[in-house]
């Protein structure tokens, strides 16, 4: 064999390498009614888990593909992506992206759902935002997501774009934003997406970081293939929660689909808690059945060791909530 067809043989083997490498069996989501279908039809609910932003897992060392193994040997069917605005401009927007590719590589090999999150926290419109890793602009929230929606349209283990982690708003600290505005900021956002991928479910956030929708109840946002999000903490009600959970959210569930991107509990002791998520089994028992009697999809916060409320110790070695939340997932498996 000549050294040209040799060397052209290497690489056809290489694409065929990475071509099977790349395989999955899932299929796209979309909205269908108050539930998440597949291209075939199957309604699915999903559970998993939230990781830390991977600028900061790549920077420790940790961002690789046994990451993501242990996830799904937990029973995650999904893992969420937060990235930060702050690492998002530290990295430089090609450098990220690679990252974001090698979760797409990944994810199809393990046949793993992902979620893409703009994580900031605070309010948007006025650019008040809880700490300075979460600063950004409406300027460059739109064109992350131009980017984003260019990127991976047509991927079928891009499951949802989360457009905004955890908006906010309490008067000196935040500033004021009506859900008319915020509605009409978001709108904007999905417009925007939709110009380059047509397919991927949106997800929209309410106010008080991210876990009241009642306004959904009248003036819901009015595009198709989106879904809601609410972040159901502890802290955010006193017991019994189920009654104000429905109250507060739940009842989108009847209408339209609904995801909790962060739920979570830990212990007074734990180290890096904070007490708004004090919390324990009860807690968890309660929310994961609420969401199982109503179909609604839910997402464990934090795959982590140093972002609280933990969920594993030292080599993956589970917390209390990290031991309930990997029982919760293998049981739906």
């Amino acid at each position: 064999m000549s050294i040209l067809k040799f060397a052209l043989a290497g690489v056809a083997l290489a694409i065929a390498c990475h071509t099977s490498a790349q395989q999955t069996s899932l299929e796209k989501i979309s909205v269908r009614g108050k539930d998440f279908v597949t291209t075939s039809g199957k309604v699915i609910v999903l559970d998993g888990v939230s990781i830390r932003d991977p600028h900061g897992l790549e920077e420790d060392g940790l961002w690789r593909k046994a990451h993501f193994e242990e996830a799904k040997k937990w029973g995650a069917d999904l893992v969420r992506l937060p990235v930060h605005p702050a690492a998002w401009r530290e990295r430089g927007q090609e450098a990220y992206l690679s990252l974001l590719d090698q979760a797409v590589s990944w994810a199809r090999e393990l046949d793993l759902y992902l979620v893409i999150d703009w994580h900031s926290i605070g309010n948007l419109n006025q650019e008040k935002f809880q700490s300075p890793g979460y600063i950004t602009t409406v300027e460059e929230t739109h064109a992350f997501w131009t980017v984003i929606a260019k990127r991976f349209a047509g991927e079928p283990v891009i499951a949802m774009y989360e457009l905004y982690n955890e908006p906010t708003v309490s008067g000196d600290r935040f500033g004021e934003l009506s859900w008319t505005k915020w509605k009409e900021m978001n709108t904007e956002m999905i417009d925007l997406v939709r110009k380059h991928d047509p397919e991927t479910v949106i997800l929209v956030a309410g106010f008080n970081w991210a876990y009241d929708l009642t306004p959904v109840q009248h003036d819901p946002v009015d595009r198709p293939n989106i879904a809601y999000v609410s972040h159901p903490y502890p802290q955010k009600r006193e017991q019994p929660w189920e009654p104000k959970w429905q109250e507060d959210w739940g009842f989108v569930a009847e209408k339209y689909p609904v995801i909790l991107t962060e739920i979570g509990f830990a212990l007074p002791h734990e180290r890096g808690v904070h007490v708004p998520v004090h919390g324990d089994e009860t807690y968890g028992n309660a929310l994961v059945d609420f969401c199982s009697e109503r179909g609604i999809s839910w997402v464990a916060w934090c795959f982590d060791n140093r972002w609280s409320p933990l969920m594993y110790t030292g080599n993956y070695e589970p917390t209390r909530q990290g031991t309930f939340f990997r029982e919760a997932m293998l049981k739906n498996e």
